[in-house]
């Protein structure tokens, strides 16, 4: 960047007349400094947010599903309500995030979610819990978009998989974490202080998230051009590397269009609903992850060693989440993956469900947890790449995708049901045609997105958003 690759001190830099210089070492320093902060900061609260989500599977073998007395419909509302408040408030979470402060905004949620996570220790009845599930889903409807959107007005397109890829381990080291966590709290502080080990579950992990939030506000940047621990020279390279790669910046001043008009943009592009059914259909398939222990334990483990044999399916989705996402980015390249990642997820449910040895089953379905985990940060990923600018246009599309996307998992709460246990063939069946349309639509994405490219950010770049440009984006 400019005549020396060494920073300038904040006197002597002039955006002006700097010239920014792609690959420079200053650049290179400004991505390690970032990424020392927003990384760690943001794989530890997504962690907790899968906690406090998931954590009703493993408190339903606790001993939850005997102290409430809910049948497996009744577990199934109250998995789907949580997903119909996740729909509903994602999109205007990330409209409100594209204007607000990130460092604040995201830890408010984490503290939110928090909150209500620990008010379903104290749930007497399954209505309870399902009003409390529903709240939980107001709270961290706007994290996971957020999260995407936020990382997407940080990084450029190919560096983007390996750090969401290592964000997104959170929810493997979650729910692996959590069956060792389960295990060993419903075990050893089963009645303490009278409080059954599943309501010692939920609390504590619920307290956990609102400790958490207290701190990350402190971590977290905020916009590029905006953050205020960022040197004037920081700031430009944040902002120009971006732009070079195509990518509209957050808060970087000039005519930014309106919330409305920025929703017209997304809802008129073909584009937002392509990855809006390829997500439906990747989140369809991953609601398997609420029912990972109940399968588990179809398989003939019991109790705690039922809460123990979840940890090795986590931890080939972990595996698998890394090396398609890190593949991803070192080849330039989404669809295939997606395809390969997605083609791998239906070949384990196959097995899964064709087998006859407990053991074969049990190691299939390992890969096919690894596979659908790591199809669905690729695919979420997919949408800041196609729909890159403006900024508010593409704050609204990936809470869209990831709003729609989610409600799959509305209907995908009742492909489970305990009637078709011990081998699940429906639930299963169903899964696996998901997977497989995922894998050829991704192809089908790539080719149409060739065929019809939509316009470079120096194209759409312009003083006014009038209604011409709105069309002009989605064209």
């Amino acid at each position: 960047m400019g005549k020396s690759s060494a920073p300038s001190s904040d006197s002597d830099f002039d955006p002006t007349t700097a010239v920014f210089t792609p690959n420079s070492e200053a650049e290179k320093a400004l991505v390690k400094k970032i990424d020392r902060r927003i990384v760690p900061t943001i794989w530890v609260l997504y962690t907790l947010s899968y906690l406090d989500r998931s954590n009703i599977g493993n408190a339903k073998v606790g001993g939850m599903q005997d102290d409430l007395g809910f049948d497996s419909n009744q577990y199934s509302v109250i998995l789907l309500l949580f997903f119909v408040s996740y729909v509903i408030f994602e999109v205007p979470s990330n409209m409100i995030l594209s204007r607000a402060r990130p460092s604040i905004y995201l830890s408010v949620l984490c503290f939110l979610w928090g909150a209500v996570a620990t008010a379903m220790a104290a749930v007497q009845s399954w209505e309870a819990l399902a009003g409390v599930r529903f709240a939980l889903g107001v709270a961290e409807a706007g994290f996971a978009p957020g999260i995407a959107f936020y990382l997407s007005s940080w990084y450029k397109r190919h560096e983007l998989a390996k750090r969401y890829s290592i964000y997104y381990t959170a929810t493997a080291v979650s729910g692996a974490f959590s069956g060792l966590l389960a295990g060993v709290i419903t075990d050893k502080l089963h009645y303490a202080r009278g409080i059954d080990g599943w309501r010692w579950l939920l609390l504590i992990e619920g307290v956990a998230s609102c400790g958490a939030a207290l701190v990350t506000w402190m971590i977290l940047p905020d916009w590029p051009s905006t953050t205020s621990w960022l040197t004037p020279e920081e700031k430009f390279l944040a902002v120009q590397r971006l732009s070079h790669d195509g990518i509209g910046n957050t808060g970087a001043g000039g005519k930014e269009p309106t919330h409305r008009e920025a929703a017209k943009m997304a809802f008129t592009d073909w584009r937002t609903w392509v990855l809006v059914l390829m997500y439906m259909l990747a989140t369809g398939s991953q609601t398997i992850q609420y029912f990972i222990p109940t399968l588990v334990s179809q398989l003939g483990y019991r109790g705690y060693t039922a809460q123990f044999m979840t940890i090795p399916i986590y931890g080939v989705a972990l595996v698998g989440i890394l090396t398609f996402c890190f593949i991803s980015d070192w080849r330039k390249e989404r669809a295939n993956y997606i395809t390969a990642s997605a083609a791998l997820a239906g070949i384990g449910f196959i097995v899964t469900v064709a087998a006859t040895n407990k053991k074969v089953k049990y190691a299939f379905l390992c890969f096919g947890v690894g596979g659908i985990y790591a199809a669905c940060p690729l695919t979420l990923l997919w949408v800041s790449s196609i729909i890159d600018h403006p900024a508010e246009k593409r704050a609204i599309a990936i809470a869209l995708v990831n709003a729609l996307g989610n409600s799959a998992s509305i209907y995908g709460a009742f492909m489970w049901p305990a009637a078709h246990g011990p081998r699940f063939v429906p639930g299963f069946a169903i899964t696996t045609v998901f997977v497989f349309m995922l894998a050829a639509l991704a192809q089908i994405n790539k080719w149409a997105n060739k065929r019809w490219p939509g316009d470079k950010l120096e194209q759409a770049a312009a003083p006014e958003y009038s209604e011409k440009q709105s069309d002009t984006a989605s064209a």
